[in-house]
């Protein structure tokens, strides 16, 4: 897959379409962290099932007309004053009219590229922006700013539970709670169904403890234990958060979802779980669990504890509770092991439940009854295909697993 297809360039800062009938901004040439390859997976659902325009920003470094944004507002008292004084402005002017205007960002911190859309209200007729991250100490007064580019909007979505309320107090604006989700047709494993031959596999934030006990089981047991051993930098805090910048996405998550599919047991714990502080107050959880349920790994880990996770996850054995540090978790998988047939249903109900719930084309469906937007007929198709390998997969013998 070509990743520049689905950036427009415009000329003369306009863009024209007319087969078009979304424009989605995107951040995929300015932000390449590894986590944030998930949120341009759904980019890609939603380009591959609908009529999109998709456009980046114009700054790719905008951390200084961000700064003069701020103390402009802070002196004027006005938004639009604000916006003028910028250095350098150069907006994206929409000639087409549009059904829909659809912002993706990976944080609060991204909202600041909306300035350089300067007619997006006048040209399409509804509007809704997802966030995927948004954390309690994202919503300082100091950053307030950042959210009164949403002031407009018909709906906010938020990928965190726990700011929802606020962001909707903020911005008074509709604000609701989606999860991640995930490419079910590409992380699915059947009907190829590959070699698992990964005994064990533990990506990104991950505890020291569980690690030096997998790495000498490792040692004294014929099992292949693959993890992480890059050296993170680059970005604040980024020893605990064990992340990197890619270069292609679409080939990140082909390479993930290729090995998770040849893993047996996959680890998945709630977010920001080596964050001692961070993760006890604010319980979420992330697109682990959606990578190692629709890849039909057994999935091994401390979810959170918070209702929604039930809600998603709400089948038996949907993950294997074990204590984040976890000195013991050779005899785990040992004793796992030894229950092979409570492991081929752990597998099957995990890729069936992906197929029928978890895809990226449910959550778009979510967001477009929000705001009262009709499926295109190629994501009908999508959810009819998913729904037919689900059952095709429900009726089979086969374990998913060679």
């Amino acid at each position: 897959m070509n990743n520049n297809k689905y950036l427009i360039k415009p000329k003369f800062n306009s863009l024209s379409n007319e087969k078009s009938r979304i424009l989605l901004v995107s951040m995929r040439e300015i932000a390449n962290l590894v986590a944030f390859c998930t949120l341009y997976e759904f980019e890609d659902v939603l380009y591959d099932t609908d009529a999109v325009d998709m456009v980046q920003p114009l700054s790719a470094n905008d951390g200084i007309f961000r700064k003069i944004y701020k103390l402009a507002k802070y002196l004027t008292n006005s938004k639009q004053l604000a916006e003028f004084l910028l250095p350098g402005n150069n907006p994206y002017l929409l000639e087409q009219e549009y059904e829909l205007f659809f912002p993706i960002f990976n944080s609060p911190f991204e909202l600041f590229a909306l300035h350089s859309f300067k007619n997006w209200q006048q040209k399409c007729d509804k509007s809704v922006c997802y966030i995927v991250e948004c954390w309690e100490w994202y919503l300082k007064p100091s950053n307030n700013y950042f959210f009164e580019f949403l002031k407009d909007f018909d709906h906010i979505f938020l990928g965190t539970k726990n700011c929802v309320e606020a962001v909707a107090k903020i911005t008074g604006r509709p604000c609701s709670y989606l999860p991640p989700g995930i490419d079910t047709l590409k992380f699915c494993p059947y009907p190829l169904l590959p070699y698992r031959s990964i005994d064990v596999s533990y990506l990104g934030r991950r505890s020291s403890v569980t690690h030096k006990a997998l790495l000498e089981f490792a040692q004294h047991q014929p099992i292949f234990y693959y993890y992480d051993t890059i050296k993170a930098s680059g970005t604040k805090n980024a020893a605990k958060q064990q992340t990197f910048a890619v270069n292609n996405h679409q080939e990140h998550r082909s390479l993930l979802a290729n090995l998770i599919k040849r893993s047996r047991y996959f680890f998945a714990n709630r977010s920001r779980a080596n964050e001692l502080n961070t993760a006890k107050v604010n319980q979420e959880f992330g697109s682990r669990f959606f990578e190692g349920a629709a890849a039909g790994a057994v999935m091994i880990g401390e979810p959170p504890k918070i209702e929604e996770f039930y809600k998603y996850f709400d089948w038996p054995d949907a993950i294997i509770k074990v204590p984040f540090d976890s000195p013991d978790i050779g005899e785990i998988v040992t004793d796992l092991d030894a229950q092979s047939d409570r492991l081929t249903r752990i597998r099957k109900e995990n890729v069936v439940n992906s197929l029928l719930r978890h895809d990226w084309v449910y959550r778009l469906r979510t967001i477009f009854e929000a705001i009262d937007v009709q499926p295109s007929e190629i994501m009908l198709s999508r959810e009819a295909e998913l729904k037919n390998l689900a059952n095709q997969i429900h009726l089979s013998d086969t374990s998913l697993v060679r």
